[in-house]
């Protein structure tokens, strides 16, 4: 698989996006805001995250998402650690990232990655989304913030 930044002129894969987060309307608003890489296989893009400068040396990774016919076949894990190794390169002394309080698998990813988890911000997902959300058959409320020095 091949990891690049998505070039200005290309269309965003929203399909892709949607799918780690409901609400175009924020995934819009941190386009404008971050940079969008993409993983590709056979001229397919399969993969996408997004690096969201949020202070003076930190980077947020949001918006990690597969298309679920590759899901589980350790493309995740691949972006994840591309996105560390970018950050680094690109300058920031800390990575961070939240998930939902009921994503047992990305918890475990973040944590495999070297991601610790630095706290909860509690009711996030009904203060965010006008919809319920759910996952794993678990109300997604709050937002577990994990973080990695680089």
């Amino acid at each position: 698989m091949k990891i690049q930044k998505l070039n200005a002129n290309e269309e965003p894969p929203f399909e892709l996006l949607l799918l780690a987060d409901p609400s175009r309307k924020l995934v819009e608003e941190y386009l404008q805001r971050g940079q969008c890489f993409i993983g590709c296989l056979n001229g397919q893009i399969i993969g996408v995250y997004v690096l969201l400068p949020t202070r003076p040396d930190t980077v947020e990774l949001v918006n990690v998402a597969v298309d679920e016919k590759h899901q589980g076949k350790g493309i995740g894990k691949l972006l994840v650690k591309h996105a560390v190794q970018n950050a680094t390169e690109l300058g920031f002394k800390t990575i961070e990232v939240g998930t939902g309080n009921s994503g047992m698998g990305q918890l475990a990813l973040y944590q495999k990655c070297g991601y610790r988890i630095i706290g909860i911000d509690r009711d996030f997902f009904v203060r965010h989304y006008n919809e319920e959300i759910f996952e794993n058959g678990i109300q997604v409320i709050d937002m577990i913030r994990l973080s990695q020095d680089l």
